[in-house]
């Protein structure tokens, strides 16, 4: 049982002793002691004045007298106003690391049987475009989200849906047959995805001056209201707009060569992501693909619309009546019969039904999607999806760089292999500047290096709430010092450091050598303490769906760690039983760093 656990029973042992009261041990409030005051644990007494019909001080001077007196762990306590604060012995604290030393994967929980299957749905790339600065976000948080769900406890399925149709992919494929001269990724030496990327860009440019072409004469003179409705009318007369309309028709109707076309380009986007994905470091245990899941969605809708769900408007369009949910209509299948976002959503969550026995579904997505899954979760609920009211949407805010959004029809997107590229090269200038890279191969220099420069990048996205917008700055997430990857990974690195020359010198760190009577300081205590909470981070990250919980907690012990070697000697502490308990607590510090890091998807170097 945890220090906590005990002593919260021990509390409501307290009161019963002292007040003859039963206490619900959820209703005793235990902190953590805050930093400017003596102790480990704080007990909140307030909720017990009416049972002990005295003052805050006098009633936590008595449970404090009383849990000293019966709890041998409780060396001493002290009384600020109505809280009473709790100091632990050494000897506890000195069986927890050993606790903590003997499990290699301390704070992790196995699944069961009986744990509940968790499905993640992230990344959602479109294959008409490389991934992005917004894709690397949500793909790392959902990465990330994953990993700390299962070490909570959870079974987890991560799934990708690619959207590998619509209009936008008809775009591409057209500027390719109008512009493309037959390149292929091997004729140019471009990745699949970012040569159809271009030609997206490309038939964007040539739709833009179609329609400038197609404006009225005397357009700058026109008011606001007349410009708006010139411009709308010249994109609804775009002869390349219509094209792209009619291919996806054809499209649509099987047509054997757009088909063809459709699955040549979709094969290229698919190796290209394939490498961002490897390098990223994240994989899916399921991928389904758009293509394959509209049509799934046309006929649940239809289903709905048989059921009375649903209604059919004059020009055949179904739709879904919201309005005794406080919503407006929403739009499932256009008047030709093609289908809508929603709709694809409802037949994935067909087939991940029929796939997998699903308690719990995530949706890794943009904030501004947010009505899209407030919508989606009452659908598939009226459509019988035991889950759908359930399911959540893990809404995260934009990601920008200092200079501003990005657009890429107009390809000023931030490619995401580019930006992997730069944050590679950014940790190899910062680590040339302060000679961390002298004396190594140039093999170990570009493993760091990579190690780094992803490290560095991962960790400025997932310190951040999700939920917030964001700015991502390069030059500022490879900084050494500070809340940053690169500071965790060369507090781990110095760790490494640390135990080889113990290693070295003959010294066994694996064996508890040292006795309950040697004397620790408050400040290695309390990073025992941290490491103790490590399993209940987990589970708030996870009860939370918050992957930056990890990401501070990790650095938080970082810092105290570096704080605790600048003021205490390890191995030259001339006391041994010191040493020794000094050795366990840095490699003990060094074994959760590895494990919360390792939970955001990030590596952690050996040397540094």
């Amino acid at each position: 049982m945890k220090i906590e656990e005990i002593m919260v029973n021990m509390v409501v042992q307290a009161i019963k002793a002292l007040y003859n009261q039963d206490v619900d041990p959820a209703s005793v409030q235990l902190q953590k002691t805050k930093k400017e005051f003596q102790g480990h644990f704080t007990v909140v007494v307030f909720p017990f004045l009416k049972m002990s019909r005295k003052s805050p001080e006098m009633t936590a001077s008595e449970i404090g007298v009383w849990l000293q007196k019966n709890m041998p762990a409780v060396s001493s306590y002290n009384v600020i106003k109505g809280f009473l604060n709790i100091v632990i012995s050494i000897p506890v604290w000195l069986r927890i690391l050993t606790d903590i030393n003997s499990d290699k994967s301390y704070g992790f929980t196995e699944p069961t049987d009986s744990s509940p299957l968790v499905m993640i749905e992230y990344s959602s790339p479109n294959t008409n475009k490389p991934l992005h600065l917004g894709h690397v976000r949500n793909n790392l948080l959902g990465a990330a989200l994953a990993n700390i769900m299962a070490a909570s406890g959870a079974k987890v399925v991560k799934t990708n849906i690619v959207n590998d149709r619509g209009i936008h992919i008809c775009k591409s494929m057209l500027a390719w047959q109008k512009w493309g001269n037959g390149a292929t990724p091997e004729s140019t030496g471009k990745k699949g995805d970012h040569l159809i990327g271009d030609y997206y860009v490309e038939f964007d440019k040539h739709y833009r001056a179609e329609v400038k072409s197609l404006l009225p004469e005397n357009y700058d003179e026109l008011d606001e209201k007349a410009q708006e409705a010139a411009k709308a009318a010249a994109e609804k007369q775009s002869p390349l707009m219509q094209e792209a309309h009619d291919m996806l028709v054809r499209w649509e109707q099987g047509d054997p060569e757009v088909r063809q076309l459709w699955k040549t380009m979709n094969d290229w986007v698919y190796a290209g992501f394939d490498e961002t994905y490897k390098r990223l470091g994240v994989s899916f245990d399921k991928i389904y693909y758009e293509s394959e899941t509209y049509l799934e969605g046309k006929e649940k809708v239809m289903e709905g619309l048989e059921k009375g769900f649903f209604f059919k408007k004059e020009d055949g369009s179904v739709w879904a009546d919201l309005a005794a949910e406080g919503l407006d209509q929403k739009l499932l299948l256009r008047s030709d019969g093609t289908s809508v976002y929603m709709t694809q959503d409802i037949g994935t969550a067909k087939l991940r039904f029929q796939d997998y026995p699903i308690d719990k579904m995530i949706y890794v997505v943009g904030n501004e999607q947010n009505y899209h899954f407030q919508v989606l979760s009452i659908l598939l609920d009226k459509l019988g999806f035991k889950w759908g009211k359930d399911l959540v949407h893990f809404s995260y805010g934009m990601v920008e760089l200092p200079e501003g959004k990005m657009k890429s029809r107009e390809g000023t997107v931030v490619d995401a292999d580019d930006l992997m590229d730069e944050m590679v090269e950014n940790a190899r200038v910062t680590s040339d500047e302060l000679g961390k890279l002298n004396g190594l191969s140039q093999e170990e220099i570009d493993d760091i290096m990579r190690i780094v420069g992803m490290g560095a990048l991962k960790y400025f996205i997932l310190k951040v709430d999700a939920r917030k917008n964001m700015t991502f700055n390069p030059k500022e997430s490879i900084d050494f010092n500070g809340n940053t990857g690169p500071f965790i990974q060369y507090t781990y690195a110095r760790i490494r450091s640390i135990l080889r020359k113990a290693s070295d010198d003959g010294i066994n760190i694996h064996d508890r050598l040292f006795s309950d009577d040697i004397m620790i300081s408050e400040k290695e205590i309390s990073i025992i303490q941290l490491l103790s909470e490590f399993k209940d981070v987990i589970l708030q990250a996870a009860t939370d769906y918050n992957p930056s919980v990890i990401a501070n907690y990790c650095y938080e012990l970082a810092k105290e760690f570096n704080q605790f070697y600048h003021d205490f000697s390890v191995l030259r502490e001339p006391e041994q039983g010191l040493k020794l308990f000094r050795l366990m607590l840095t490699e003990n510090v060094g074994k959760i760093l590895k494990l919360g890091t390792g939970l955001l998807g990030i590596e952690v170097p050996e040397r540094m």
